[in-house]
């Protein structure tokens, strides 16, 4: 008895780990200082059958552009998708003493790679979104507003409690400082302030906030989503009374609802089944 359970142990973890797998985002020699460290961990969607094309997203974590939190805002929330049919590329990607544009780079290239082998993923190739919590809902609207071209586009978004301008007083001064350095000029603090950047073209986005947020105010999301609202792209938006900063999937009962307001609305948005 005590060797079927090893073996059947054994055969279960073989199982979880077909489904996820860790690799190098750059090829070796590109992508600049510090790019050997960029990883990209792949979720892989549950299907019935492999010749089902799925949608995918790419998670950028928070951390203040100091760190990554591969956890609750990063591995928790790819295994999530790929329960819900959609495979998931959690973003290990540059943070400080790397600063701006190396953190969009990453981001940038993950898309597109992502992209040009969607047929190897089982993805469809415009069906391919970001994510993001906090500093890395900056990175996630950098990738929104940001891309020179179609492989680079995303087409949704994501936004968690995310940073979104770089104004004294909405900031989060932290991911500022560690993005942009100490002396940023203005012109790179307004281009960096991403509720400048919208366009007609920027993808449709799904964004929440807490009313409680003091880390990272409200008026982050609401200064995108009021751009947004002006380009006339398409925007649903939550702000939950309760909640505070870094809820993660669930971590707090006020805001805990927030995953099944989203999996409705990639349901209604033609992203899941």
């Amino acid at each position: 008895m005590k060797t079927t359970l090893c073996a059947l142990g054994v055969a279960l973890t073989l199982i979880l780990n077909c489904y996820s797998e860790t690799f190098k985002l750059w090829p070796e020699g590109e992508g600049g200082t510090g790019a050997d460290g960029v990883t990209l961990t792949l979720h892989r969607a549950k299907t019935e059958t492999k010749e089902v094309k799925t949608s995918a997203v790419i998670i950028c974590p928070g951390g203040g552009y100091g760190m990554c939190v591969m956890s609750y805002e990063g591995n928790d929330v790819g295994k999530w998708f790929a329960q819900k049919g959609v495979s998931a590329f959690v973003l290990k990607y540059r943070v400080s003493p790397h600063r701006h544009p190396l953190p969009g780079n990453d981001v940038r290239k993950a898309i597109s790679r992502i992209r040009t082998n969607a047929s190897s993923y089982q993805i469809d190739p415009k069906k391919i979104g970001v994510m993001g919590f906090s500093a890395g809902g900056h990175l996630a609207a950098t990738a929104g507003t940001q891309f020179s071209n179609e492989l680079e586009r995303p087409d949704f978004m994501i936004l968690a409690y995310p940073v979104i301008s770089m104004a004294k007083g909405v900031t989060h001064e932290g991911s500022k400082m560690n993005l942009l350095g100490k002396n940023a000029g203005k012109e790179l603090l307004e281009k960096m302030s991403l509720e400048n950047q919208v366009t007609a073209e920027v993808p449709p986005a799904f964004i929440f906030h807490t009313d409680q947020d003091r880390p990272v105010p409200a008026e982050n999301s609401l200064r995108f989503v009021s751009s947004l609202r002006r380009a006339g792209v398409g925007c649903e938006f939550h702000l939950f009374r309760e909640g505070g900063h870094g809820v993660g999937l669930g971590r707090h009962k006020g805001s805990k609802k927030w995953p099944d307001l989203l999996e409705d609305w990639l349901r209604r948005s033609g992203y899941t089944n």
